[in-house]
């Protein structure tokens, strides 16, 4: 009953939560919205700001298959309808699907699925920093600017799916195999570091994963991180995988569709806000005139995380462990 005098009193607020208008990038930026809210009060009612990581694992995937099988849907614009889905926004798909399979493993088998659970870094930044700074800092940046940045993963694949319909392409399949390769090592980091931190708290994996086993010694285990395995080429070298990963994804339509000719679809999108006449930024996404490469720019955005999150690991681990800033070094 109160959810139905909500609609009631409100009809246009929950008009706007309906996805089915022509302007395909109001409803899931509404969702974002909506998700970025509920993870903030989740946070501040708990007080435990991992909510966000649980959800990270399949969110791009969600908005990537909502942008690749957009023709599909009745709110669709007719030009799209008409060519049908498009190959190479699947095949972004498919790539991003083995990522979301590799991440939620993981992040199954370090438990931070439980709603208990939280990453050890928002725990002490939350003791480094006031109270009310904070709550400040999980509003902007956990809730909003986080999932804002996972929803801008999904825009190269829109941009596949407004480009003309043609076969895959060379680059296309390369692409494809670059993610996937990716993947695999970003898996054995993944593997390398859960193996050692288990060597390390005395509970030696019987059977673990293939190139996951550095045959670690007490010596090892005492220096308190791992810096073995793909971890003596890079300090953070599951960091630069999820970096080059997002990449290729983004390169797929700058790549795929060389002439840059367009795009299909010059539905407006309304609700962009309204800029002055010289500089349209719904253009972006329409204008044959406007560069091409703005795919690049979600994932360099991510990458701007993974720099500040970096930044922020490092500090915490020199400071825990006295050798770490030989490994630095190294």
């Amino acid at each position: 009953m109160f959810l139905t005098y909500l609609q009631q009193s409100h009809p246009n607020f929950w008009a706007k939560l309906d996805l089915q208008r022509p302007d395909v990038l109001e409803g899931p930026i509404d969702f974002v919205i909506l998700e970025s809210i509920v993870t903030f009060l989740a946070g501040e009612i708990t007080g435990n700001s991992s909510h966000v990581d649980r959800v990270w694992t399949f969110l791009p995937p969600l908005y990537t298959a909502y942008f690749a099988f957009l023709p599909l849907f009745s709110w669709a614009p007719p030009d799209l309808k008409a060519v049908g889905v498009s190959n190479r926004a699947l095949l972004m798909l498919a790539a991003q699907c083995i990522w979301s399979f590799r991440l939620s493993y993981n992040t199954w088998r370090r438990d931070l699925f439980k709603l208990s659970e939280e990453d050890y870094r928002w725990a002490l930044l939350r003791k480094n920093l006031p109270g009310l700074l904070y709550n400040l800092f999980n509003l902007t940046f956990i809730a909003f600017t986080q999932h804002f940045l996972l929803f801008a993963q999904g825009l190269p694949a829109y941009a596949a799916t407004l480009q003309p319909r043609t076969a895959l392409t060379a680059s296309d399949q390369a692409l494809f195999a670059l993610g996937v390769i990716t993947v695999l090592i970003q898996f054995t980091a993944d593997n390398q570091q859960w193996t050692y931190q288990n060597f390390k708290r005395g509970n030696k994996l019987a059977n673990p994963w293939p190139l996951a086993d550095c045959h670690w010694t007490e010596l090892d285990a005492k220096r308190g991180f791992v810096a073995e395995g793909l971890w003596s080429v890079s300090r953070h070298p599951n960091f630069v995988c999820e970096q080059l990963f997002w990449f290729w994804t983004s390169l797929y339509p700058i790549l795929g569709e060389p002439s840059h000719s367009g795009t299909l679809s010059t539905t407006p999108l309304s609700y962009l806000p309204r800029w002055p006449k010289s500089f349209d930024p719904r253009e972006l996404f329409t204008h044959p005139d406007v560069t091409p490469f703005w795919p690049l720019a979600a994932s360099l955005a991510y990458a701007s995380l993974f720099v500040a999150s970096t930044a922020y690991t490092e500090s915490v681990t020199s400071g825990k462990y006295v050798a770490y800033a030989f490994y630095q070094e190294r």
